[in-house]
Order: structure tokens, then sequence, then C-alpha cells
């Protein structure tokens, strides 16, 4: 068994693809009509076979609660791992990304967290 697709709720869909996308340099891997939204997979640009991110938009109540409620205690909706967080915070910040906890060694991972202007926080991990 492995996971083959995961959802992040998001408030725009197109703002949510364009950021994950151009900002963060993710690939759009499906975009297909659902209804009055649509079904946005996106995939890492160095495994597009690999796992899918769906871009949920947060429509449902107990959806926008929950990712309310998460973002407002701090609690990251997701975890990237990344293989410089130094790096990735340099970049990301000269992109205009709001970073809410810069580059923090936490044993032997190093993290820092993002606002990704979507109602979530994510946090970069390097191991």
């Amino acid at each position: 068994m492995r996971i083959i697709v995961t959802s992040l709720f998001v408030e725009d869909q197109d703002k949510a693809l364009q950021f994950y996308t151009e900002t963060l340099g993710f690939v759009k891997k499906q975009d297909v009509p659902a209804g009055e939204f649509r079904w946005i997979t996106l995939v890492s640009p160095d495994d597009q076979d690999g796992t899918e991110l769906v871009l949920e938009p947060n429509d449902n109540p107990a959806a926008k609660e929950y990712q309310t409620k998460i973002f407002d205690q701090g609690i990251p909706a997701t975890m990237f791992g990344v293989v410089d967080v130094r790096e990735a915070f340099q970049r990301l910040s000269k992109h205009g990304v709001r970073f809410t906890m810069e580059p923090t060694e936490m044993g032997e991972v190093t993290i820092a967290v993002f606002d990704d202007t979507c109602g979530n926080l994510i946090q970069l991990a390097q191991k």
C-alpha cells in the first residue's frame, strides 16, 4: 500500500494553482472540471509519477472551520521535504513568501513554516 493522493484545502483554486506552480515550483498534473469546482492535482518536478497533491476547495463548512482553526493555532496543514531549508527560505522570501517560522534546527531536522496565501501554513523540512 502506498499514498497516491493527498488533499490540501484551499480558499481559491486558481490562486492556489498559481502559487503552488509559479512560486513553489510544483507541476500541474491534472486539471479537470468537477461540478462547480475542478480536480486539480500537482506533483513534485522531481517525481512526476509520485504522490499527487489535490488543491481541494474548502467550500464545505467543516473544511473551512478545520482550515481556519489549525491556521489560527499555527499548525501547518502539511509538510514538504527540501534538500536545504535555508536555501528554500532565501529563495521563497525573495518571491514575497511570508514565513511564520524561519529555519530552525530541531534535533536532526531543520524546519521552517510559511503562509501559502490560500489559508494554510506549510512546513518545510530538511533531514
